[in-house]
């Protein structure tokens, strides 16, 4: 059984873990378009099924392409890069109409739903 923080101390998973998600995201460089492409929508959580009719390729295709990912983002599984996917998605979305980063900071607005979750 793991020891709890006190009260009101959230320690840091990603210290606690080793875990580096800027290291993480800097290897985005390392993909092809095609590879971004999918890992945009890995972020939006369809399933390969999907993914390849979103594509226009075939499941099997989709499967090689997100084992690539997995491995150039030094991940182990397809969750962790979905992540990534969602914390990288203003570095990977070309498309100027997107509105992900447009309004107030995300920072802020996941911090103030948390806060007032946690008053609820």
């Amino acid at each position: 059984m793991s020891k709890r923080s006190d009260a009101g101390d959230t320690a840091c998973a990603y210290r606690r873990t080793g875990a580096d998600p800027i290291r993480d995201i800097s290897r985005l460089k390392t993909l092809t378009d095609r590879e971004k492409e999918v890992l945009l929508l890995l972020g939006t959580g369809l399933g390969n099924r999907q993914l390849a009719r979103e594509l226009g390729i075939a499941e099997r295709t989709v499967k090689a392409h997100v084992a690539r990912i997995v491995e150039k983002l030094d991940q182990q599984t397809r969750l962790q890069v979905a992540v990534l996917s969602v914390l990288a998605h203003e570095l990977l979305c070309t498309d100027p109409r997107c509105a992900c980063g447009s309004a107030a900071p995300r920072q802020s607005l996941v911090g103030a739903s948390l806060v007032g979750a946690s008053a609820v």
